[in-house]
């Protein structure tokens, strides 16, 4: 199977993804779109991941490549290909269906409950009804036309949504390490401002090692698309 994933800076990586794909054997490939590089053909990959970034899907004019990005999420839909996007991943997704991405009634930062509407899809032996997840945005989005909410948290409604049987969207973190949340403290510090759904640097790193439940959560799932699809 080959894997691509889209890296919007140079701190937000495919952290515990590329760590699995390469235990299963996998091909991973890399498109740094802040360095500018190339989209691969579609017909060459089989599943697309779209990480997290600090921009907004909504920035197309100080970030150009967005633009470019969203017409190639939108071809890899339409090719069947599995896709799943993380955070700044998961509002492109949104957008590139329609559906508007805007702030946030406040920021979301921090190790926060997940809440897991398993009546939307047999996620039961996937996902626990309710878990720590990670956080770091400040905008939402819309659920888009047809997709299917799967997951919400107190702060923010829309948190996860299932589009067809290969679109699935994540705003929070499953894919992260602990020294994915470390770049994240250490390159964006100015996020870390008050408020009721922002946890401190110390608080956030106290329970770090949460990261690795998010792990085994996100690898079930995976695999779970793997064997769905007789992969």
């Amino acid at each position: 199977m080959r894997i691509h994933y889209l890296q919007h800076v140079e701190f937000e990586d495919s952290a515990y993804i590329l760590r699995w794909a390469q235990e299963s054997g996998y091909e991973v490939s890399c498109t740094r779109l802040y360095q500018k590089e190339p989209f691969p053909p579609i017909d060459k990959i089989d599943w697309l991941l779209i990480m997290g970034g600090p921009m907004s899907v909504n920035d197309e004019t100080r970030f150009v490549w967005l633009r470019q990005e969203k017409d190639f999420i939108e071809r890899c839909m339409a090719a069947n290909k599995q896709v799943i996007g993380f955070c700044l991943g998961a509002q492109l997704i949104a957008s590139v269906l329609g559906a508007r991405v805007y702030s946030n009634s406040c920021k979301e930062i921090g190790w926060f409950p997940v809440k897991i509407h398993s009546a939307n899809r047999d996620l039961n032996n996937v996902f626990p009804s309710e878990m720590n997840a990670f956080h770091w945005h400040g905008e939402t989005f819309d659920l888009p036309q047809n997709a299917i909410l799967f997951a919400s948290s107190e702060a923010c409604t829309h948190q996860a949504f299932q589009y067809g049987n290969h679109v699935w969207a994540f705003q929070f973190h499953l894919e992260i390490l602990k020294s994915s949340i470390e770049k994240l403290i250490r390159f964006c510090p100015e996020d870390l401002s008050p408020g009721p759904y922002v946890q401190s640097a110390e608080d956030i790193m106290a329970i770090v090692a949460e990261a690795g439940t998010l792990n085994a959560i996100l690898r079930k799932f995976l695999q779970s698309l793997v064997d769905s699809a007789g992969q």
